[in-house]
């Protein structure tokens, strides 16, 4: 077996086609079939369902893909490991992120870039359900996600920050001049919010419920970025998390006013693959993490932005 059959297996499973799985492996299409057909009698099992065209893996292909991940995986590792024994630790480090969490990632790559110059950061943003097919299947080395997430069960996980819910609104709003804000005062407000595909609208319309309130927002982003882009000009007020404060800040002519409830949200963390140990480039970075203090300084953040907040 050799591991470039399992290279053009991977690689036919994440295209689902033939003749684009050969050309991500700059090879030809019968090149990459003949070598996939070698690979199934040296195992002596079907890998490939074929008809007229790919019509995906057998039981036995989703077993040996499986294993492909996990030996790539650990031959990149020994890659890795070796690289940073001669010249210091060198290749990319593989990011995943859920978009709420994207305002606060350089807490961790810039410090993990200043104690490895010679590594890189790829950063992805994707939803949690691609974080753990992404972490599972070696395509990922870590991922900064939400840790109460289920489908986490059996990856390392290292809790980064609580979010906080806070009130962006404008500084000559109805409720502005208050010190904290009901969650059912803030429904009431003509209001931006995340969309509700984003798990961080779903705690928040759980937080508005909580208070007997349902929120409806006139304009609704799959992103955080696109959210804040609606913000100046006063018109609108927006639940926030604290975190978002790090990359955005509170917009000219908005201030931030406190949520009542719970203290603290769902937790956000750094979570690795399956590995024990972690690969070279996910054990630098947890190194880097637990030294970071990314809960302090998003809290002393948040801090700061309600002490100088002069009000209305």
């Amino acid at each position: 077996m050799l591991l470039r059959q399992l290279e053009y297996l991977v690689a036919l499973a994440r295209e689902r086609h033939f003749v684009r799985a050969a050309a991500a492996c700059y090879v030809s299409q019968p090149s990459l079939s003949a070598a996939i057909r070698r690979l199934e009698h040296e195992l002596g099992v079907p890998i490939v369902r074929r008809g007229r065209r790919y019509e995906g893996l057998s039981p036995e292909g989703e077993v040996v893909l499986a294993w492909a991940h996990r030996i790539l995986a650990e031959r990149d590792g020994l890659r890795q490991e070796l690289s940073a024994l001669r010249d210091g630790l060198t290749g990319t480090l593989r990011l995943g992120v859920v978009p709420t969490a994207l305002p606060v990632a350089s807490l961790l790559t810039n410090p993990f870039c200043e104690s490895h110059p010679r590594a890189r950061v790829s950063i992805e943003s994707l939803s949690s359900v691609e974080i753990t097919r992404g972490l599972t299947d070696f395509e990922l080395d870590a991922a900064m996600t939400y840790l109460d997430d289920e489908t986490l069960s059996g990856l390392g996980r290292l809790p980064l920050y609580e979010e906080r819910y806070v009130l962006l609104t404008p500084v000559d709003g109805p409720i502005a001049g208050l010190s904290t804000v009901r969650w059912a005062q803030a429904a009431s407000l003509p209001l931006c919010l995340l969309g509700p595909r984003m798990r961080n609208r779903r705690i928040v319309d759980e937080c508005f419920a909580a208070d007997g309130a349902e929120a409806a927002p006139a304009i609704e982003s799959d992103t955080v970025a696109g959210l804040y882009a609606h913000l100046p000009g006063g018109r609108w007020s927006s639940v926030i998390s604290h975190a978002w404060l790090h990359m955005f800040g509170v917009p000219d002519g908005m201030r931030v006013v406190p949520l009542e409830g719970p203290a603290h949200g769902p937790r956000v963390g750094l979570v690795v693959g399956p590995d024990e140990p972690p690969s070279v480039l996910a054990g630098a970075l947890l190194a880097v993490a637990r030294q970071a203090g990314v809960r302090d300084a998003l809290d002393g953040l948040l801090r700061t932005y309600l002490d100088d907040d002069p009000g209305p």
